[in-house]
């Protein structure tokens, strides 16, 4: 709470109106707030308790050493733990080691360790499990489903997640400002053709995107927002319209220079993005505008976004995704204006969108807070810092060794808790 406006800025939204904490005994926390919060449960489920002693130093000073501290095992000792297994070694995107928690205070788990391996790639990770060097995979590319199918078991999930083309929104831009005219913006959207998207990209396994709350969530997804159809004589005529004429070569010029942009795409998504990138750079050459992908871990791709010093002065474009909570309440803070070199991807800061965001919070009437959260869809819908193209479903495999998985609506294997308090081998 303290230092929500810096070091711990990426956790905020789970303390909104937050005004003090305390531990009236040994087994109770009271929260005070200095308002009434309409998804304080929601919060909760985010936030963690962590151990005193571990963090209480760190809190010294502009508190940086919250987000540097590396928060690994050390000494031969496991991280400190509240859930039935305890962290025993972590190695950065390489791999994860967990032991049963003997102090676990629920049910026992059926297995005495768990481990989670990162991959550079899905098919190193693809290959791995061909080969019985792992026992269950999550969020399997839509393209590797056939091969799955038969030798392991499948599970499928409407994701709680979203594919988006992102448009870099900040007013102080310093290059290709026309990035910025909501004509270009809707050029751009008429000319994303999300059922080829969906097809191919995706292989089926999902359906086409038009808001940042996915369906998946229910009643929060907002069914009025409409996305444009794919309609490349529609962007043309748009950007005809703004008197950006093609050249030679068949792209346009803006402002005194060629509509021709850097897209970039993480690593860790390329399975998806990839092929979606190509579908949308051949349209987008058919409405005189050229894109060239740009590839980066996804560590250099957000340094990308937001540089220099996280004013999102520079880039131009990216494809990304988000996960969002079951609340709409987080997916909505992205893209408040204080999330500037937190959450913010897209540079999007608008006061009217903050406002809706801070109602939304503290509207104890859950219809009059459905009807806030929908005008925040609508308005990022209009405005266009995303253009979501896509809800991929959530396919996961495992092994016919083992049974007992756990899918999560919406997430897929990844609820840990759930997944390893349940899981045995087949038949026993």
């Amino acid at each position: 709470m303290k230092f929500q406006d810096d070091a711990t800025a990426m956790l905020a939204n789970t303390i909104t109106h937050l005004k003090s904490a305390e531990a009236t005994d040994d087994n109770t926390v009271v929260l005070h707030y200095n308002q009434p919060v309409a998804n304080v449960l929601s919060q909760l489920v985010q936030l963690a308790f962590l151990p005193q002693h571990i963090w209480e130093p760190l809190a010294k000073g502009n508190a940086k050493g919250l987000k540097t501290y590396p928060n690994t095992p050390t000494g031969g000792k496991p991280l400190v733990s509240g859930g039935p297994f305890m962290l025993t070694k972590y190695q950065k995107d390489q791999l994860a080691l967990m032991q049963r928690n003997p102090n676990w205070w629920g049910p026992k788990p059926n297995i005495d360790g768990v481990g989670v391996q990162i991959f550079a790639n899905d098919d190193a990770m693809l290959t791995a499990f061909k080969h019985g060097q792992l026992d269950a995979v999550s969020d399997v590319p839509s393209t590797a489903v056939q091969s799955l199918s038969g030798s392991y078991n499948l599970s499928r999930t409407p994701g709680n997640f979203f594919y988006d083309f992102i448009i870099n929104s900040n007013p102080k831009k310093t290059t290709h400002r026309e990035l910025l005219n909501p004509t270009v913006r809707e050029a751009f959207e008429y000319a994303i053709d999300r059922q080829q998207i969906v097809k191919v990209a995706l292989n089926g396994e999902g359906q086409p995107g038009t808001t940042i709350v996915p369906p998946s969530t229910g009643k929060w997804h907002n069914p009025n927002v409409k996305p444009l159809p794919f309609d490349l004589a529609k962007a043309n005529q748009l950007l005809d319209g703004l008197g950006y004429k093609k050249g030679a070569d068949g792209t346009r010029v803006a402002e005194g220079h060629p509509m021709q942009y850097e897209v970039i795409v993480p690593t860790s998504r390329t399975a998806q993005l990839t092929p979606t990138f190509r579908i949308i750079q051949a349209a987008f050459r058919q409405i005189g505008v050229s894109v060239n992908e740009k590839v980066l871990d996804p560590n250099a791709a957000f340094a990308a976004i937001t540089a220099p010093d996280n004013k999102y002065l520079t880039f131009d474009l990216s494809l990304w995704d988000w996960i969002p909570e079951p609340d709409p309440d987080y997916i909505i803070s992205v893209l408040t204006c204080d999330q500037y070199g937190n959450n913010s991807d897209s540079g999007y800061c608008n006061p009217t969108y903050d406002t809706l965001y801070k109602q939304q919070g503290v509207t104890i009437d859950q219809a009059k807070r459905l009807q806030l959260v929908y005008q925040a869809q609508e308005m990022i819908a209009t405005d266009r810092p995303y253009i979501v193209m896509s809800y991929p479903n959530v396919v996961d495999a495992y092994s016919k060794q083992w049974a007992g998985f756990y899918s999560a609506p919406g997430y897929g294997l990844f609820d840990l808790v759930q997944t390893t308090l349940q899981v045995h081998k087949a038949g026993q």
